[in-house]
C-alpha cells in the first residue's frame, strides 16, 4: 500500500512540474481589437511559421476587452482601436512600462449590403437620413466602441448626427455591425476600412473624410499580469516592419 501511495504521490510531482512547461507551448494571448482579426491572424501565422508557439488571439470590442483587463484577465497583449481604451488601462497601471507603441491605422467607411444601388457622397450635411429609409444604421456602439465612437463623431463634424441618432442599430463590435448589414437587416453600416475588405457581402459606399473624426490609431502594449516568454518578442516582431508590413497588406497603415 505504501508503495502505491508513493507512486501515485511521485506522479502527481512529475504532472506538476510539466504543469508550467505545458503553460508555455501555448503562445501568449492576444486580446485585440475585433477589426484586427484576419490581420493578426497573419502576422501569427508568420510568428509561427518562425518556429514559436502560435499566439492566442482572443477578438472582442476594445472595450470589452479593456474590461477584461481590469477584471484580472491573464492575457499578455492588449490592442485596442483607439487610444482612448488604451489610456484606460495605463490609468489603472495595467500596462508594462515602456512596451505602449502605435501599431497601425485605418479609415471609416460607410458601407451597404453588395447589391445595394444606393449612392451618397460622404459630405456636409449628405442625406444619410433619406438614404436609410425606414431601416436602421448599423454601427458598433457609440457610447463606448471606438469604431462607433468615431462614426457618431464623423455624423455630428458633418452635421447629419442628430437625423439618425434615434435610428441607430448599436452592435457589440465593429464586425457585429458588419453583420447586420451583410445579412440585410440594416441598409447602411459605418465600419472600418479593412472590416469592408475582408467581406464580400457589403460595398464601399463611401470614406470619411479623414477630417471629420480623430485619427484611427491602433496602439498596442504588454500588459503588466504577462509572464508568457515569447509575448514581448511577439509584439516587438508586431510594430517592425515586417509586423507592419503584413497588417498593411490587409489593408491597414493610414489613410
Amino acid at each position: 500500500m505504501r508503495g502505491l501511495v508513493r507512486a501515485l504521490l511521485a506522479l502527481v510531482l512529475m504532472l506538476a512540474g510539466l504543469a508550467p512547461a505545458s503553460a508555455q507551448e501555448r503562445g501568449p494571448l492576444v486580446l485585440a481589437a475585433a477589426s484586427l482579426q484576419e490581420a493578426l491572424n497573419d502576422a501569427a501565422d508568420r510568428w509561427t511559421a518562425k518556429g514559436h508557439a502560435r499566439p492566442v488571439l482572443s477578438f472582442a470590442a476594445s472595450s470589452a476587452l479593456a474590461r477584461q483587463v481590469e477584471a484580472g484577465a491573464r492575457a499578455d497583449l492588449f490592442i485596442p482601436a483607439d487610444e482612448i481604451w488604451m489610456d484606460y488601462v495605463q490609468r489603472k497601471g495595467l500596462l508594462r512600462a515602456g512596451t505602449r507603441a502605435r501599431l497601425t491605422e485605418n479609415r471609416l467607411v460607410l458601407i451597404a449590403p453588395a447589391g445595394s444601388k444606393v449612392a451618397l457622397g460622404i459630405r456636409r450635411g449628405f442625406p444619410l437620413a433619406q438614404a436609410l429609409g425606414r431601416g436602421r444604421l448599423a454601427m458598433a456602439d457609440p457610447a463606448a466602441v471606438p469604431a462607433g465612437r468615431y462614426g457618431r463623431e464623423a455624423l455630428v463634424a458633418l452635421g447629419v448626427w442628430s437625423s439618425v441618432a434615434g435610428r441607430v442599430a448599436a452592435a457589440e463590435n465593429v464586425r457585429a455591425a458588419m453583420a447586420l448589414v451583410e445579412r440585410g437587416a440594416a441598409p447602411l453600416g459605418i465600419v472600418y476600412a479593412t472590416d469592408a475588405r475582408a467581406s464580400k457581402s457589403v460595398r464601399v459606399v463611401g470614406v470619411f473624410p479623414a477630417g471629420s473624426h480623430p485619427p484611427i490609431t491602433y496602439p498596442v502594449a504588454l500588459l503588466k499580469a504577462s509572464a508568457h516568454r515569447d509575448a514581448e518578442a511577439f509584439r516587438r516582431f508586431l510594430i517592425s516592419a515586417e509586423g507592419r508590413g503584413i497588417l498593411a497588406r490587409r489593408g491597414f497603415g493610414g489613410r
